[in-house]
């Protein structure tokens, strides 16, 4: 058994740029390409195994024909979606449902996510929750446009980590580019949009006022990490996140300096993204090259596989409930 290469799916969004060709080496379309779906069996951008006996074939399919390369694991559709975006403009201000809402009113997953900062141009900030103490006081002030004193604006660098459960407003803005892990969800509600008009279409963006007030956390708080690490000799493995403050993912930093060897746990496949650096990892005696914007899937038979080099990776896994 080996790896399962992906070749991504690319979203073109009215906050998009190029950086996703210039420093990333995707060949992506013309326009302002936003977002790479890089590990996705989502209908609105599957991604497509390039190798082996499967190639050919997209991340949902093998989920529906081959679930023996997930451990046999439950649920209706492949629960993860891993993606890079690309922010050369702000997005909008947005929240995202819950599983129970978007079941509901969308007939699909919810969607809590988070991200891991790839880079981010000086004083760059978040938009990460917001300042109203009761739904009432919220409704008031969106319908007011307060948004200055609604939403809260948070710092962020190169290397920070951000976990966004469902219900908290936020945005990415201008110059940051992240590494997101998500439920496998394209359910977003826009709050407020700047104002701004889409080019091709010459109008302003569709906003879901009522979605966003019946689904934002209220008032807003922000999620205790405790993110560990453990060495390796020169490498490390550093966990982000994982249950039970996350009981849809687990996310974690490999930081290879020469080899670290790791064993699978608990969580039937794992999600990998190469984020910098080159180097190979080796499973079942077979290795392959690995560079800076590969993506891949290590499936249930592979219980052991070695890296070398000097290699930085985001790496996840579904978390072990149905």
């Amino acid at each position: 058994m080996e790896p399962l290469f992906l070749k991504p799916y690319f979203q073109e969004k009215i906050w998009g740029g190029r950086k996703l060709a210039t420093d990333w080496g995707y060949q992506i379309p013309d326009g302002d390409i936003g977002e790479c779906w890089a590990i996705s069996a989502h209908p609105h951008g599957p991604s497509t195994v390039e190798n082996g006996p499967y190639k050919g074939l997209n991340v949902a399919e093998l989920w529906e024909q081959h679930k023996e390369l997930f451990g046999n694991a439950p649920g209706k559709v492949f629960p993860l979606l891993t993606k890079i975006l690309d922010a050369e403009a702000s997005l909008s201000v947005q929240v995202h449902p819950d599983d129970a809402y978007a079941e509901e009113h969308e007939h699909e997953l919810g969607k809590t996510e988070c991200w891991y900062v790839l880079s981010a141009e000086p004083n760059s900030y978040l938009i990460y929750g917001h300042h109203a103490q009761t739904r009432a006081q919220l409704q008031e002030m969106i319908d007011q446009g307060d948004w200055e004193h609604l939403l809260r604006k948070y710092p962020v660098k190169t290397g920070d980590f951000v976990y966004v459960p469902s219900g908290t407003i936020h945005a990415l803005n201008k110059g940051i580019v992240v590494l997101e892990t998500q439920q496998s969800s394209d359910t977003t509600y826009r709050l407020y949009d700047y104002d701004r008009v889409d080019a091709k279409t010459g109008k302003q963006r569709d906003l879901h006022l009522k979605q966003s007030i019946d689904v934002t956390t209220v008032p807003s708080h922000d999620p205790e990490l405790h993110i560990t690490e453990k060495k390796y000799g020169d490498s490390y493995v550093k966990t982000f996140v994982q249950a039970p403050l996350s009981p849809f993912f687990s996310v974690y930093e490999w930081r290879v300096n020469g080899e670290l060897t790791l064993h699978r746990g608990a969580a039937p496949y794992t999600l990998v993204s190469v984020v910098a650096g080159s180097g190979s990892i080796t499973c079942d005696g077979q290795t392959y090259d690995l560079k800076k914007g590969e993506h891949f899937i290590l499936p249930f038979q592979i219980k052991e596989w070695q890296l070398n080099g000097d290699l930085q990776i985001i790496a996840s896994e579904a978390g072990l409930t149905e």
